[in-house]
């Protein structure tokens, strides 16, 4: 989710609400007011600890987990063919989609599922009129403004977090005299490949309003996948966002401190829901889900990296080199979304200036529902 550019989010506004003026009255989204409230079944191998208090947003909560190969699969009654799309299908948190779609996990609740490369700009305006089914992005500010634009778009199931020991994000140059501590930031430049209207931009504005900056306050510099670790290394720059594995570049140099990267335990991306799901079809979409969180049980429940073979097989899977896969820690996945997180981001993207009308409150752009189901939790 991190690593593509992001086109300005007036542009992407406008090419949404032009998508919605083309909708046919006879396509759109069903009244579910009235809709019969959904069977809820409890579910073996989840029941303990399949489900954790979305208001739980201490760093050291343990992600939701169920038994390995849970919750079963539920096979739909008729075979449902879902298109999913992904800015990229080789970045590690896209993981348990290979997985799954490797593993069979997908074809045992009766879905055919095909992933597609598309970027979150183009991708977006097929998702709210529903010829794609899935979008795996995040609630970036484009989306939230679509949402506050009247777009049936729904944030349903989180990604992951990053390990304690990971130290992708911000890191600045020292000057003379300088520590970790407390460097102002107020007035340098940053270095990202990330626009001010990604989900980046919340960790980024609370890891530069403690050292005295803040988004408003710093010099921003978008910058090639190639050039941002150059950029910060020959003075181009004074600080950067670090991805993996860039980060391990600087690490150990006093020359360079970091200062934070995205919050621990706590998502900022996943799967989005267009109507075709949230309205049309929500049994394909608990499946979805059911067999996204069986892959995260199965296969990525805690240190995944410590399985050679696995990471060999996913290398593979994800058209990357074994080594660089092997050089950072294992991402916390987690299918689970904080409360107060899209809140959060908003509170970014109103500091960047990229935030459009009103805020969006959560119930309008996040439903945990599908994976609750999934799970077997009952509201």
């Amino acid at each position: 989710m991190h690593t593509r550019k992001t086109i300005p989010v007036l542009l992407l506004a406008v090419t949404l609400l032009a998508s919605a003026g083309c909708t046919k009255e006879d396509d759109a989204p069903k009244d579910t007011a009235d809709a019969k409230p959904r069977d809820i079944k409890v579910v073996a191998g989840c029941a303990t600890s399949g489900w954790t208090d979305p208001a739980d947003t201490n760093e050291n909560r343990e992600p939701a987990r169920c038994d390995k190969n849970t919750p079963a699969p539920q096979p739909l009654k008729k075979e449902r063919k879902l298109v999913v799309a992904s800015g990229t299908l080789s970045a590690e948190y896209v993981a348990p989609l290979q997985v799954a779609l490797a593993k069979g996990e997908f074809k045992k609740e009766g879905l055919d599922v095909e992933l597609k490369t598309l970027p979150t700009p183009d991708a977006l305006p097929l998702l709210a009129k529903g010829d794609i089914d899935v979008q795996w992005a995040a609630p970036e500010a484009a989306v939230m403004n679509g949402i506050n634009g009247g777009f049936d778009i729904k944030w349903v199931a989180g990604n992951f977090s990053p390990d304690p020991e990971s130290k992708s994000g911000l890191w600045v140059r020292l000057k003379d005299g300088e520590s970790a501590e407390k460097v102002p930031m107020a007035g340098r430049t940053l270095g990202t490949m990330i626009g001010k209207g990604s989900v980046i931009a919340y960790p980024m504005s609370k890891a530069l309003t403690k050292h005295g900056g803040g988004l408003d306050k710093v010099d921003f510099r978008q910058l090639g996948s190639a050039d941002v670790l150059t950029a910060l290394q020959n003075g181009g720059v004074d600080s950067a966002w670090l991805l993996d594995p860039m980060w391990q570049k600087v690490e150990g140099d006093s020359k360079y401190a970091f200062l934070g990267g995205q919050p621990l335990g706590e998502p900022l991306g996943g799967a989005l829901f267009g109507r075709n799901l949230l309205t049309d079809d929500k049994d394909a979409g608990v499946a979805f889900l059911r067999a996204y969180v069986r892959t995260i049980n199965t296969y990525f429940a805690g240190d995944y990296k410590s399985d050679s073979a696995f990471v060999t097989e996913l290398a593979k899977l994800l058209k990357i080199e074994e080594a660089v896969l092997k050089s950072t820690p294992s991402l916390r996945m987690d299918w689970e979304l904080r409360k107060g997180t899209t809140d959060r981001l908003q509170d970014a993207y109103a500091q960047a200036g990229v935030a459009e009308g009103e805020r969006v409150p959560e119930n309008k752009a996040v439903d945990r529902s599908f994976y609750a189901e999934a799970v077997g939790h009952k509201p």
